[in-house]
């Protein structure tokens, strides 16, 4: 065999190998966008549970000191308080990353058109 032909099969061999490589790599991971059912689910949750923790404090402070459910009561109303301010954070959160992701791709759109007016 020629170095020619030893260089070519050697070259073949590095494209499989770069091949196989590329198709045993890990996919990269793309930032999870949620649906609208995920995000709805997630602001229930935070207000039922500031309601179940504010209604085991309040109960467990009433069978405590053996008080009226007065405790219960005002417990519960504090982690409805506190579940609703939570829900109010979460959607400020997500309306925050929402239009973060709608500038970025005005960006990506703007870009194009902006190298075609420097020519």
């Amino acid at each position: 065999m020629t170095e020619d032909d030893q260089k070519q099969r050697l070259a073949r061999l590095e494209a499989r190998l770069a091949e196989a490589r590329k198709a045993q790599e890990p996919k990269p991971r793309v930032d999870e966008h949620y649906s609208q059912a995920n995000l709805a689910w997630r602001m229930v949750i935070e207000l039922v549970a500031g309601l179940g923790i504010g209604f085991s404090i309040g109960y467990g402070l009433d069978s405590l000191f053996g008080t009226i459910p007065i405790l219960l009561v005002l417990f519960t109303l504090l982690g409805l308080v506190a579940g609703v301010k939570t829900m109010l954070r979460s959607a400020k959160e997500i309306q925050a990353q929402i239009e973060a992701d709608q500038a970025a791709q005005e960006t990506r759109v703007d870009e194009p058109a902006r190298e075609d007016e420097r020519d």
